[in-house]
């Protein structure tokens, strides 16, 4: 599960915008928090900043899979991976052992490197990841 790689950095308010005003899988004091930031209309505010972990913003640990359990994940997508599906029971896991989720990640991360590209015209650089150019 590389979200967690979410547990350091940010977001625009354009990639959060539906959630906290759309979506009823998060905690309303939460999206209530990001809405002041973070204006309904679209194209107002897009570039604004909001943290994907408010808990330990700075440090790299499993801060981010607690705030899931609390309905605090900033993205949809992130939120998706505990909302009664097949990922809940890992994300109780990395939220209550914080080796566990180092671990994983860790072992995501090799893999990720091991991985050979396709390149040259073999391959390509999507300007939209879904779409092929």
């Amino acid at each position: 599960m590389d979200a967690g790689a979410h547990t350091i950095g940010q977001s625009q308010c354009l990639n959060f915008r539906d959630h906290i005003y759309n979506d009823t899988n998060i905690n309303p004091g939460f999206a209530s928090s990001l809405k002041a930031n973070c204006p309904r209309p679209t194209g107002s505010g897009d570039s604004n900043l909001a943290l994907l972990d408010t808990s330990t913003p700075y440090a790299f640990d499993n801060a981010y899979y607690s705030n899931l359990l609390s309905q605090k994940g900033l993205l949809h997508s992130d939120q998706e991976l505990f909302n009664g599906g097949s990922t809940d029971n890992t994300v109780r896991n990395f939220a209550s052992n914080k080796a566990a989720f180092s671990s994983a990640f860790a072992a995501a991360m090799v893999k990720m490197a091991n991985l050979s590209p396709l390149t040259g015209s073999q391959g390509q650089i999507r300007l939209t990841c879904s779409k092929v150019n």
